[in-house]
């Protein structure tokens, strides 16, 4: 949605986004609604981290917040994957503001799920194609 360059400074991912456009209906930053223009810059910083060095990120999130599928970050001793986020926006935002995300490493086996078919496109408020045959193929 916007125009990205990314380079490499040591072991870490930089994506820096500028020109993010403007025309969609709910043009929105978050999950909570916060509006962008056409000043919106991202920058996103991805590294692999060691435990330690997540460690404080780690025990802050299991304190704080609802982990729906239990502790899955403070067994695990790999690497996880750290995203450093800043935003800019000066037709919205007075400073500038960051967050961290810390994700670790899902489990090996996905449990098996099926999709039921939605004609609903809530996003353009209309039906979807949906593939249908004129006899079973059985």
């Amino acid at each position: 949605m916007g125009i990205p360059s990314g380079h490499y400074e040591g072991g870490t991912l930089v994506i820096d986004t500028v020109g993010v456009k403007t025309d969609r209906k709910y043009a929105m930053v978050d999950l909570f609604g916060t509006p962008y223009t056409k000043s919106l810059h991202v920058v996103e910083r991805y590294s692999l981290r060691d435990y330690d060095d997540v460690k404080d990120a780690v025990e802050r999130n299991i304190k704080e917040n609802w982990l729906p599928v239990g502790d899955v970050f403070s067994q695990h001793r790999g690497k996880f994957l750290q995203l450093h986020l800043t935003i800019e926006d000066e037709g919205v935002f007075t400073t500038p503001w960051t967050a961290t995300l810390t994700y670790v490493p899902g489990p090996d086996q996905i449990a098996e799920g099926v999709c039921a078919e939605n004609r609903a496109q809530y996003y353009y408020n209309d039906d979807a194609d949906v593939p249908t045959a004129n006899k079973p193929d059985f």
